[in-house]
């Protein structure tokens, strides 16, 4: 099959070969299945990070111990690979990996220190009814979202969308992340550091050489977390911080996270594994929220992936397909207990700009080393217990790659228009601003700028103005249906016209080649 994106951009991908275009060489093609299962596995190495740290810091204020955080963790795997196969086949078709999101943090931590919660004096039966507070809560939010997605209201805000109000949002969804950055990279500078340099060395410089395989711009993340890992594990034993603080310990030694003692050999998640979720109205609405700030997230990656699969923008339809099996998602993190509420990855969508190849087949690869890993603990366990500077390092590269996907959308606009340069800076700006302030304002006072009675509607706020990329939106759609909706030249400015033919999902036959349904599913559920 092949697909021609634009003017010179071209696809292939056939059961052997998948072929993105470079500048420097006419293509650069997958020729065996190896490549495929090794860029795979890669793609599990990276989204393992979000997976790990989230339950690391839940469950213990759950009142959970290793096993709890061992079990939790594969449960996150195990349902991170269903969703990633539905949203590859039947969501947005693109190659995007569906993992934990981060946006669900602050109500889940609400949830955790709630005071009906503090009557449980075992720890064991304190994690069980938080847990099931959280799984209630997360199935109530994933019908919003699948009732935003499938009865079409993203579609009516993907419509809504130009490539001058996606800038900020695609941008922001990598750049928000700023603190998973060097902030927690400097936690163990001599492990971060020398990560992120042999990271930029493989993948920037050495891969200037000429070889057949260009395997150090495609593995250079596998290259580079095994030689640091190697090198912690060689720190650890020699004893370099037994001496240390407890912060440092945690950050740089490779044998803290005891999940590789507490991880079983084989164990299979199952639906309501922890028991029958409960619901509460406060809980819910708070987690509704964070998923509202998922949704945007992903739209985010979602246009960051079609530009680095080298796909035509991803339709309105298409978008909203994608929330819908979003929800569902969501649905399943609630019924099996993972903690948090699904996303598309950022950091996966990153590591399509890495390698240069945005295959479906490979991310669909990933999703079988999740279940693989998430079935089999201990060896999942084993992965687990890399030290997150080293994930750190891999998100200044990664993080950088889906923010500059969203800068590559201003050579659609009119750079040259003193509205355009306003919009972009003052929505850039206050998506950075506003969260910081947000933020800063919590760790100071334990609580957001919003303290009332409700803590519900309190946690909305907190969440939804903590999302850069969600600040970002929400400034930069203002001001672009609402600047200058008069003047005649405001449809080019934004660059429209450029995504005008993919507004609807049957104008470009090369849409329809990318994102169609398998098994000829459109004929049944066509996208409008």
């Amino acid at each position: 099959m092949s697909v021609t994106v634009e003017h010179t951009e071209t696809i292939v991908e056939t059961n052997q070969d998948f072929c993105v275009p470079e500048q420097s060489k006419p293509f650069l093609c997958l020729k065996t299945e190896t490549e495929a299962i090794i860029l795979g596995f890669q793609h599990f190495l990276v989204m393992l990070g979000t997976t790990v740290f989230i339950p690391i810091l839940l469950v213990p204020i759950m009142g959970g111990g290793d096993v709890e955080k061992a079990e939790v963790i594969d449960t996150v795997l195990f349902v991170a690979g269903i969703n990633t196969l539905l949203q590859t086949w039947f969501g947005t078709r693109l190659p995007v990996v569906m993992g934990a999101s981060y946006a669900f943090i602050v109500p889940a931590l609400s949830i955790a220190y709630s005071r009906r919660f503090s009557v449980f004096i075992d720890p064991h039966q304190r994690f069980r009814e938080t847990m099931a507070a959280i799984q209630g809560a997360l199935i109530i939010a994933s019908f919003f979202q699948m009732i935003l997605g499938f009865l079409g209201f993203v579609r009516i805000f993907g419509r809504y969308l130009s490539p001058l109000s996606s800038v900020p949002l695609v941008t922001l969804t990598g750049l928000g992340f700023f603190v998973l950055g060097f902030p927690l990279l400097a936690n163990c500078i001599e492990v971060g550091l020398p990560a992120i340099l042999i990271l930029l060395l493989l993948s920037q410089y050495a891969s200037t050489m000429k070889l057949k395989i260009p395997i150090f711009e495609r593995f250079a993340v596998l290259f580079s977390v095994a030689i640091v890992w190697v090198y912690a594990e060689i720190l650890t034993a020699g004893g370099a911080y037994n001496h240390k603080s407890p912060r440092t310990q945690t950050s740089c030694r490779t044998d803290r996270s005891g999940l590789v003692r507490a991880a079983p050999w084989v164990r299979v998640p199952y639906p309501f594994q922890w028991g029958r979720p409960s619901f509460n109205a406060g809980d819910t609405f708070a987690i509704m929220a964070a998923a509202f700030v998922s949704i945007i997230e992903s739209i985010g990656v979602f246009i960051a992936a079609s530009r680095y699969g080298s796909a035509t923008p991803p339709p309105p339809s298409v978008l909203s397909r994608g929330i819908g099996w979003q929800g569902i998602s969501t649905l399943l993190n609630g019924i099996f207990g993972s903690l948090t509420g699904s996303t598309a990855s950022v950091e996966n969508a990153g590591l399509l700009g890495l390698t240069r190849v945005g295959s479906r087949r490979v991310i669909q690869i990933s999703a079988g080393f999740m279940f693989f890993f998430s079935i089999l603990g201990k060896f999942g366990a084993i992965l687990a217990s890399i030290p997150l500077p080293i994930v750190a390092a891999l998100y200044c590269v990664l993080y950088a790659y889906v923010a500059s996907a969203g800068l590559g959308l201003l050579q659609f606009c009119n750079l040259n228009s003193f509205r355009s340069k306003f919009i972009i800076g003052f929505s850039l700006f206050m998506g950075l601003s506003v969260p910081q302030y947000f933020h800063d304002y919590l760790l100071t006072s334990g609580h957001g700028p919003l303290h009332t009675h409700q803590i519900w509607f309190n946690n909305i706020v907190q969440v939804i103005f903590s999302s850069a990329a969600t600040v970002a939106i929400i400034v930069a759609l203002f001001c672009d249906l609402t600047m200058g909706c008069g003047h005649s030249s405001t449809r080019r400015d934004s660059g429209r016209h450029w995504w005008g033919k993919f507004r609807k999902f049957d104008t470009d036959t090369r849409s329809e080649e990318f994102y169609s349904l398998p098994y000829n599913l459109n004929r049944h559920f066509p996208s409008v």
